[in-house]
């Protein structure tokens, strides 16, 4: 509510020019100045993904071909049409088939997924996270072109990345197009952190040798694996509009979807990154409570004790309260955890992968003889740095060992970026 003397302030400032002209200046400078009069800066709010860009050219890239969509719950529009209902009503655009990553097609399923048939359209879900992870022939006959709308993660090991690689090769193999509608990296497209995956690490969490954050929007990814891989894909990128590599996700503009189920809100997705990488160790990440990704936890740790040593690292962006769950799913189901609940202060100085490894240490320092880190290395993907792990390397010097691999990913991945 604006105040009344700001009315009577703004009021003066519209008389200004015709009753006190030699005020005027002097007034106008003041009012730009002074912080009483200040807003904070405007953000984006404008973003425009590739499906909302495919409906402004009312499908023209896709009229008089046989499609299938490559999707899930995060395909959607900004007023949260789904792009399986527009582009099964697009005029001149055939939909035959619908494909679904892991979480099926409503992103609802923490398992291995059945092909089905879409109640709404009638048409085959093919499954990509079920009998098979790529497309098949049988799934590709008919096919003029595959189209992706997927919201990833931001993450090398999230699976949809690996998805849509599968799902390039495969259109290579059958001579078909292949296009992108392009989505935010939620974390923004600047900051690349982490391990590089090694190269003989490839699989289905880990597609293409590259850090852990890689700052990059699937369309910028797909077409640095099309060039890097050579898989020689007809590929065609969908770009957002109105998209600047500093915003965050929810500086768009876009509306949240929950990428998968555990992924609740976008707090859990800034935090996700930091913490999946230690389930594996021997801890619960907080699947089966209602805050996955900000709870952590064992029945072998002392709550206080942890919290107190995360705390006296002094990690940026957060902090760790003492707290005791019972997951009721996931690893621990059914047993009472003690641990921490993550604290996201400021998301700004944030690094998730540092925050992990600094986690991991602690584990290792406080619990040797419980937690475990070389079987991080599934998702870690990198020896080198499981192995300082291992031997108890100070997170600090474990983190500078990244920098050479980052720097050479950066500089090799400018040739694909598409936005400022």
């Amino acid at each position: 509510m604006v105040s009344a003397a700001k009315k009577r302030a703004l009021r003066l400032c519209s008389r200004a020019p015709r009753v006190f002209p030699s005020l005027f200046l002097s007034l106008s400078v003041f009012i730009c100045v002074h912080p009483w009069f200040q807003t904070a800066p405007a953000q984006s709010g404008q973003t425009l993904t590739g499906i909302d860009v495919l409906e402004a050219q009312k499908f023209a890239p896709l009229v008089g071909k046989r499609v299938g969509l490559i999707t899930n719950q995060t395909g959607i529009d900004r007023n949260r049409r789904s792009t399986i209902d527009l582009l099964a009503h697009a005029p001149g655009v055939r939909l035959v088939a619908l494909f679904s990553p892991e979480h099926g097609i409503r992103g609802t399923l923490d398992e291995r997924v059945a092909s089905s048939t879409d109640q709404a359209t009638g048409l085959p879900v093919y499954s990509l996270y079920g009998e098979t992870s790529r497309p098949t022939d049988v799934m590709m006959t008919g096919l003029d072109a595959l189209v992706f709308d997927i919201q990833d993660a931001g993450v090398r090991f999230y699976t949809y990345i690996t998805t849509m690689g599968y799902a390039m090769e495969a259109a290579a193999a059958h001579r078909i197009a292949f296009y992108v509608l392009d989505r935010p990296d939620p974390f923004g497209g600047e900051r690349v952190e982490g391990p590089k995956l090694d190269g003989d690490r490839t699989n289905f969490v880990g597609y293409f040798p590259m850090p852990v954050r890689m700052a990059m929007t699937l369309g910028e990814m797909a077409q640095m694996f099309n060039a890097e891989n050579k898989i020689g894909c007809d590929l065609h990128v969908i770009q957002m509009q109105n998209w600047r590599r500093q915003l965050w996700f929810d500086e768009t503009g876009l509306p949240w979807v929950n990428p998968s189920p555990n992924l609740r809100s976008f707090r859990a997705e800034i935090l996700y990154p930091a913490l999946e990488i230690l389930q594996t160790g021997g801890v619960s990440v907080g699947r089966g409570t209602d805050r996955p990704f900000e709870l952590l936890g064992a029945p072998w740790i002392h709550s206080e004790e942890f919290a107190a040593e995360l705390n006296r690292r002094a990690i940026p962006g957060v902090q760790f309260e003492p707290t005791i769950f019972t997951p009721d799913s996931g690893l621990y189901k059914g047993e009472q955890c003690e641990g921490v609940r993550v604290v996201l202060r400021n998301r700004n100085p944030l690094e998730p992968m540092r925050t992990g490894i600094e986690i991991a240490s602690a584990l290792k320092e406080l619990y040797p003889e419980k937690f475990d880190p070389s079987k991080m290395i599934d998702l870690v993907g990198n020896a080198a740095t499981v192995k300082q792990l291992v031997e108890g390397v100070a997170p600090a010097a474990i983190v500078a060992g990244w920098d050479k691999d980052v720097e050479a990913f950066r500089k090799m991945r400018a040739k694909y970026l598409l936005y400022r």
